[in-house]
């Protein structure tokens, strides 16, 4: 910002005028004149009575709104499947698994004994519309000949559930004793504090 000194040719910048701490008087213009009647003599209208029962409507809405866990309770608000935290995904449902788990298990353990089950991906669109499926609550009927053809999109989608846990199946918090138990010197040894750790995990993720 710049402003013009008295002969109106030479420019103070902002900044120096600031750092002597006032404006000159013949660089400031007072804009009373410039003002509109209509806005120096308004005055605040009183909310009439009947625009204040809607504002006491509205406040009374507000507060009484449903909370986010009781509109999952009834159904209302459908929690997505993937990218949610375990454990609210499985209160949400009521499940002691998440159902996409057990739905593609079962179906490798009867469909999948091929070499690379979890190796070898699917291909992307079957790995997509089975996520849009069970992302809208339903179960895809996963004998189809198209997922009978392609059942490595099967093991793709469980892998892709357990990638996109916001906290992992082995959780955060378990990370640094997880490491330190692979760490131990032997076979025997290692199992036993795996076991240890294992046994520290949230429930939902035990299971």
């Amino acid at each position: 910002c710049w402003l013009n000194s008295s002969d109106h040719n030479t420019p103070f910048p902002l900044s120096v005028l600031l750092q002597v701490g006032f404006f000159p008087s013949e660089c400031v213009e007072l804009i009373n004149d410039k003002v509109p009647q209509s806005v120096t003599n308004s005055v605040p209208k009183p909310v009439s009575k009947k625009h204040g029962k809607l504002i006491t409507f509205l406040r009374t809405f507000m507060k009484s709104r449903p909370t986010k866990q009781k509109l999952k309770q009834r159904g209302i608000l459908k929690e997505r499947v993937f990218g949610c935290d375990l454990g609210e995904h499985l209160l949400n449902s009521g499940h002691d698994v998440p159902q996409v788990l057990k739905s593609c298990t079962e179906f490798i353990e009867k469909h999948g004994i091929v070499d690379g089950i979890y190796r070898l991906s699917g291909i992307a669109s079957n790995i997509q519309k089975l996520r849009h499926e069970f992302d809208s609550e339903q179960i895809p009927d996963l004998t189809k000949d198209i997922y009978i053809q392609d059942i490595h999109c099967v093991g793709s989608l469980c892998k892709l559930y357990f990638r996109e846990l916001p906290n992992p199946l082995l959780t955060y918090q378990l990370y640094e004793k997880f490491s330190d138990a692979v760490s131990a010197a032997t076979d025997e040894e290692r199992l036993v504090r795996i076991h240890d750790v294992i046994q520290q995990l949230p429930p939902p993720h035990y299971r």
